[in-house]
C-alpha cells in the first residue's frame, strides 16, 4: 500500500486534541473533530492504515453493535463526505454449506430484519445463481439489502485526505512512548520526536492501547491476536462482490481478487520496539485457501497471490470499548475488538461526541465503558486460555476463531 499522506505536523509541537493512532478509528475520530473546528494532531508509529485497518474484509454490516444504525446511515454517504473513494457496495450475500452454519445465517437475518432492514432467505439454487462462483456445496444463506463493504485502502486513504483538507495534521513514524500527566489531566505524550502537548487525549491505538494506557496506571484489558488473509489472483466479476460465508469474511475486489480471512488466529504477544511485524504462516494461509474453495468451488483454479498477517485487539467480552474516562477526564478511549473498519464512520461520530459534548448524540454506548471490567481478575487471559504462541502446546484452548 502506498503512503496516504505526508507528515504535516509543521512547527506546532501540540494541538488541542492529540489522537494516537493512525487507523481507521484513529482517523476518523479526527476527522469527525476537525469537521467540528477542532485543531486535531494525529500520531501514528508507522504509516497510516498500514496494519489491520488497511486490510481486512472490508465489512460493513455489524448488526450486533449499538453503532449499527449510525453504520448504515453513514456508509452511502461516505465519498461524498469524505471527497474521496471508499469503493463502499451496498448488500450483502452470506451462505453456508453446512446446516450449521446455514441456521446461524438465517438467525442473523431474522435478527437484521427485526431491526427494520430488508433480507432474503435463499436456498442453494438461488445462490448459486447470484453467485457464480459458488457450486454443488452451496446449502443456503441469506441476502441481505443492508451493510455492504468497501476498500480498506481507499477508506484509510480517504480519511486521510479528507482530514488534511480540514486542516488536520497527521505525523508518521512517531510512536508516542508514555503519557505525561501533571494536576490530575493528561497534558501531552512523550515520543522518539519530542513531547507534544495537548489539551484532550484520544487513544486509538490498537492492540497498543493496552501497554500505553498503563504508563498512567489505567488498565484496559486487551490481548492481541494474530490474523491473517490471504488474496487470489482477479476473477470474473460477480453480480455482487460482498460474499462470504463459512466463517469467512472478505469480499470480490473491484479487479476481480478474491480477499478473504477469517480463523483460527493465534495469540500472540505485542512485538517489541523493533522487533519485526507479524508474518504469514504456510499452515493458517493453506486452511484460508482449503475454505475458500469449499466456498467457491469455481474459483479453485485461481492462484493466491499474496497474504497477510496482522494484529488486531480483543476484549475480554469481545465488544468495543468507547468511554470518555471521568479521571482523567481529558481522556477518551477507544478500542473496537477486532471490529473497527466497518464501523469506523459511526465510531469515528462517537468519540467526537465524546471530547465535544461529553456524550454520544445517536446511542446509547453506555456498555462500551471501561468500568464494566473492573474487579477482572489480572489472569483473565490465561484463564481463557488466550496465550501466545509458545505456550500454545500446553494450552489447546489457545487457537480461537476471531471474526
Amino acid at each position: 500500500m502506498q503512503t496516504a499522506v505526508t507528515n504535516n505536523a509543521g512547527d506546532r509541537q501540540g494541538a488541542s486534541v492529540i489522537v494516537v493512532g493512525g487507523g481507521v478509528t484513529g482517523l476518523s475520530a479526527a476527522w469527525w473533530l476537525a469537521r467540528s473546528g477542532v485543531d486535531v494532531l494525529v500520531l501514528d508509529k508507522g504509516i497510516v492504515g498500514w496494519e489491520a485497518s488497511g486490510r481486512n474484509g472490508g465489512g460493513c454490516t455489524h448488526y450486533n453493535s449499538a453503532l449499527f444504525h449510525e453504520e448504515q446511515r453513514l456508509w452511502p454517504m461516505m465519498d461524498e463526505l469524505l471527497g474521496y473513494p471508499t469503493e463502499y457496495c451496498r448488500e450483502r450475500i452470506i451462505f453456508a454449506t453446512d446446516e450449521h452454519f446455514y441456521r446461524v445465517y438465517k438467525a442473523m437475518g431474522e435478527t437484521i430484519g427485526g431491526l427494520g432492514y430488508d433480507w432474503e432467505l435463499l436456498d442453494g439454487d438461488e445462490i448459486r445463481r447470484r453467485v457464480p462462483l459458488a457450486g454443488a456445496t452451496a446449502l443456503g444463506g441469506i441476502h441481505l439489502h443492508v451493510g455492504g463493504h468497501a476498500n480498506p485502502q481507499r477508506t484509510v486513504q480517504a480519511y486521510a485526505w479528507a482530514l488534511q483538507d480540514l486542516g488536520g495534521r497527521i505525523l508518521q513514524h512517531t510512536p508516542v512512548t508514555s503519557i505525561r500527566m501533571e494536576g490530575g489531566k493528561v497534558t501531552g505524550v512523550e515520543t522518539p520526536a519530542g513531547f507534544f502537548g495537548c489539551d484532550h487525549l484520544v487513544v486509538a491505538s490498537g492492540p497498543q492501547i493496552g501497554e500505553l494506557m498503563g504508563t498512567i496506571g489505567i488498565d484496559v484489558p486487551v490481548r492481541s491476536a494474530r490474523a491473517e488473509m490471504i488474496v487470489t489472483e482477479p476473477l470474473p466479476l460477480m453480480p455482487l462482490g460482498g460474499v462470504d460465508g463459512n466463517g469467512l469474511y472478505g469480499r470480490q475486489t473491484l479487479r476481480g481478487n478474491l480477499a478473504y480471512g477469517g480463523g483460527p488466529h493465534e495469540w500472540v504477544d505485542l512485538p517489541k520496539r523493533g522487533e519485526a511485524p507479524a508474518r504469514p504462516s504456510t499452515p493458517l494461509a493453506a486452511s484460508l485457501a482449503r475454505r475458500v474453495v469449499n466456498l467457491f468451488p469455481k474459483a479453485a483454479h485461481a492462484r493466491v497471490i499474496r497474504s497477510w498477517a496482522g494484529i488486531i485487539e480483543n476484549t475480554p467480552d469481545g465488544r468495543p470499548i468507547i468511554d470518555r474516562l471521568a479521571d482523567p477526564g481529558n481522556v477518551t478511549l477507544c478500542t473496537m475488538s477486532a471490529v473497527g473498519f466497518g464501523l469506523s464512520p459511526a465510531s469515528g461520530h462517537a468519540i467526537r461526541d465524546l471530547v465535544v459534548d461529553g456524550a454520544c448524540s445517536f446511542t446509547d454506548i453506555s456498555k462500551y465503558g471501561l468500568s464494566r471490567f473492573d474487579g477482572l481478575e489480572a489472569d483473565w487471559a490465561e484463564k481463557k486460555g488466550w496465550v501466545a504462541r509458545e505456550e500454545m502446546a500446553e494450552s489447546p484452548s489457545a487457537v480461537r476463531h476471531v471474526a
